[in-house]
């Protein structure tokens, strides 16, 4: 498996059968002039995992990408709020195969941001392959840790989010590697902190993938 980290919460993920974008968000563009993808998950609705501007461009220069995602954003999409015809939805522990890759999402709930602001729907996606390490994308919660993730992308910063529960959910999912995602908000001195207590506390070896390259797991 191939994973680039390519801004904020976007991810790249490539197999020997599938190709899949997970959450094209509005703090990056380095996604914008992807090809050749097979489908396009997202988390939840927030703009920087779903980019309402940018997104369709990208649906229609890869119109064989299936795109999957939480339940609310379809919703969204058939009242007319989004423009995403097309949209599948995946419901917390329902499955879906994408070539090679067999999706899963779990959870269902937005973290809480404050007690004033309503909580929306967000699901994780954990992707499987045969012969390939399990990749877990949280989103934006913490509450949820799959058994047997071989990588991990960590959440580093959020308004939703502490570092003592950035370090609870690492050892919690206990991946012997991962990486850093959730972090258009840190500046390089905080992501060097929340990266180095991530390193120091917890059993995962969390690694710096941000430049767009793709690193083999």
């Amino acid at each position: 498996m191939q994973i680039a980290h390519l801004g904020h919460s976007a991810v790249l993920v490539q197999t020997d059968g599938a190709r899949i974008l997970i959450d094209p968000g509005n703090l990056s563009d380095a996604w914008h002039d992807l090809t050749d993808l097979d489908a396009v998950l997202v988390t939840h609705q927030h703009p920087d995992h779903l980019d309402p501007a940018a997104l369709p461009a990208l649906l229609r220069a890869n119109p064989k990408a299936r795109l999957i995602v939480e339940p609310s954003i379809r919703t969204a999409s058939e009242s007319g709020d989004l423009d995403l015809p097309g949209a599948d939805a995946l419901a917390p522990d329902d499955q879906t195969a994408i070539g090679d890759v067999l999706v899963t999402a779990v959870g269902g709930a937005h973290a809480v941001i404050h007690p004033d602001i309503p909580r929306i729907g967000n699901v994780g996606y954990v992707l499987r392959s045969e012969g390939e390490p399990n990749l877990f994308h949280p989103g934006d919660s913490y509450a949820v840790a799959p058994g047997g993730v071989d990588v991990v992308a960590v959440p580093l910063y959020g308004p939703w989010g502490a570092l003592r529960e950035t370090v609870d959910f690492a050892r919690s999912v206990a991946a012997p590697e991962g990486f850093g995602i959730h972090d258009g908000l840190l500046n390089e001195r905080g992501l060097g902190l929340v990266m180095g207590r991530v390193r120091d506390m917890t059993p995962t070896n969390l690694v710096d993938l941000r430049g767009g390259e793709l690193r083999t797991f």
